[in-house]
């Protein structure tokens, strides 16, 4: 038997047969541990208090997309999360899958060793009214339609005007996203656990706009200046809605973290060599 600290597991898996099934193999070794063990079945359990308020950990079947779509829901509650990877290696979902249920008997077997992200939260503004509020862990994205040469956006911190980008758009990221879409887009690689704005413009016109590492005591205010030529709002890569001239997006630093259980045999930079593959 597992002697654990945390006793009550949650199980959320992306929606493919081999990470249902995976799922399914590792409730039965969860209970067979003496652990108590539920699946998570719909986004809508996944957020729901009543159904998370006795859960001492989130279990990600999955990648690194499965994992944000639960931190999104579950930051709100403080549960911390485990990340298992059906593929590759990801920045954040770190044990894989043939070695899941050694881990998971290290990791539950003593007091979790947990790294704190910084999340931020994006607001849309339309003629003046809020339409929009979503708490993100990787980026905020400002980008242009498919059939837009450009998208023109306006960037303040608080109520300091920085620059008017001309390009393809622009990004807003956590140290956290700072190796996901940033970083395609030439952005820096930021420790993950650092409290800063990233501001990555996407292919820009002008060569001399740079990426940005701001503080988070102002917010970033991005104004869409582009007159008949739409954009595209999207949040962690996966929910999307279309933007038009005039509307505002501020972005802040929520009041949530993601509480990412950290493995006790693999360190951020042994991720980053292998991903990356650095010598």
């Amino acid at each position: 038997m597992v002697y654990s600290f945390y006793k009550k597991i949650a199980i959320f898996s992306k929606t493919s047969l081999e990470a249902k099934e995976f799922s399914l193999k590792l409730k039965d070794w969860l209970d067979s541990k003496g652990l108590e063990s539920k699946l998570i079945e719909s986004l809508t359990e996944l957020e729901d208090e009543e159904t998370l308020k006795s859960v001492d950990i989130v279990v990600v079947v999955g990648g690194d997309g499965s994992l944000l779509i639960a931190a999104r829901r579950v930051a709100k509650f403080n549960i911390p999360i485990v990340g298992i990877n059906l593929g590759r290696l990801g920045f954040l979902t770190e044990v894989g899958q043939k070695e899941a249920f050694q881990q998971l008997q290290l990791i539950l077997s003593k007091p979790l060793c947990i790294s704190r992200r910084m999340m931020l939260r994006a607001s849309l503004y339309r003629d003046g009214k809020e339409i929009l509020v979503a708490d993100v862990l990787n980026d905020v994205v400002v980008n242009k339609a498919i059939l837009a040469r450009i998208v023109d956006v306006a960037v303040y911190i608080g109520d300091r005007y920085i620059t008017t980008y001309n390009g393809d758009g622009i990004i807003i990221s956590t140290p956290n996203g700072s190796t996901a879409y940033a970083l395609s887009a030439g952005g820096p690689i930021v420790y993950p656990t650092m409290e800063v704005f990233v501001v990555v413009p996407i292919c820009p016109h002008t060569l001399t706009d740079r990426p940005l590492i701001l503080p988070t005591v102002e917010p970033i205010i991005i104004d869409i200046v582009s007159k008949e030529k739409d954009a595209w709002l999207t949040l962690d890569g996966q929910e999307g809605t279309q933007l038009f001239y005039g509307d505002k997006i501020v972005v802040r630093k929520s009041p949530y973290y993601t509480h990412i259980v950290k493995t006790p045999y693999k360190n951020y930079f042994d991720i980053l060599r292998e991903k990356l593959n650095w010598k």
